[in-house]
């Protein structure tokens, strides 16, 4: 049966201030934010780190495609049909004929897309709905500094056309993989995408300014923005009010406070 309440439904996605600009959305979520906690603590060792980086992306994939992805209204019978001609919802849902591509950045990308790519196929047709994989790694200078990325081999399964693209990366350090990623699907992939999304655990101020700089029109959400090494008076500000003065890396790249090097931490390789 017709019901106005379903025919345009709201979602309002719980956004922090900030003065990043209109496509960085910081999730506000205090429920997420203890998971994040647990997961970037010292004691924290896997199983559960791989169990929480697969709970808060569930949530947050789950966030963002009630935020970002178009809806369509349907007329479906349900199993009261038997019964009586009123068996029928009638409403808004996720319109399920939008190609959708989500991005394994390896190696701290590996869970977060495959859960990516598993929500996908519950709620969009799956043969719209496809998984690439990039191996990429920081190169490095003689004092250990990031000065760039290196993509040492991809596979891509065809063109992006007209197709959301999700990039569902932990840790949003310096932008640099990130970026480098997104600029090759852009410029070597066939086909011209529909919307680019990069969904992350945590991000810094230096990430913000890159990926913003170099892929304004990409939608970044994030769980969590770290600037643990401004100064004290950044810290009572509205983040972005004083971005010259953010900083969030320390010398070697990683992120403060941070959770550590998030793919030695999901693989159990401390190196």
């Amino acid at each position: 049966m017709r019901d106005a309440l379903y025919e345009k439904v709201p979602f309002r996605l719980n956004e922090l201030e900030h003065r990043y600009g209109p496509q960085v959305h910081l999730v506000g979520n205090p429920y997420l934010l203890s998971l994040l906690a647990t997961l970037c603590s010292k004691e924290t060792i896997q199983p559960q780190v791989n169990r929480l980086v697969a709970v808060l992306y569930t949530d947050l994939i789950t966030m963002t495609v009630n935020h970002e992805f178009p809806r369509k209204s349907v007329a479906i019978p349900t199993r009261m049909i038997d019964h009586t001609p009123k068996g029928i919802y009638q409403g808004e849902v996720i319109d399920d004929e939008i190609r959708a591509i989500s991005v394994n950045i390896a190696r701290a990308g590996t869970l977060p897309s495959q859960v990516t790519f598993d929500l996908l196929n519950t709620v969009l047709t799956p043969r719209l709905v496809r998984q690439d994989h990039i191996i990429m790694s920081r190169m490095l200078d003689n004092s250990e500094q990031v000065v760039g990325s290196n993509i040492g081999g991809a596979k891509i399964g065809g063109d992006v056309d007209d197709a959301i693209v999700i990039f569902p990366d932990p840790m949003g350090a310096t932008g640099g993989s990130l970026s480098t990623a997104i600029e090759m699907y852009k410029k070597k992939v066939a086909g011209k995408m529909r919307k680019v999304i990069c969904v992350h655990l945590i991000v810094t101020p230096e990430y913000l300014r890159r990926m913003t700089k170099d892929h304004p029109d990409a939608q970044i959400y994030a769980l969590r923005l770290d600037r643990g090494l401004s100064p004290p008076e950044v810290f009572d500000t509205i983040p972005g009010q004083l971005w010259d003065k953010e900083r969030g890396l320390d010398d070697r790249q990683y992120i403060v406070p941070g959770g550590g090097g998030m793919g030695e931490v999901m693989n159990n390789a401390y190196v």
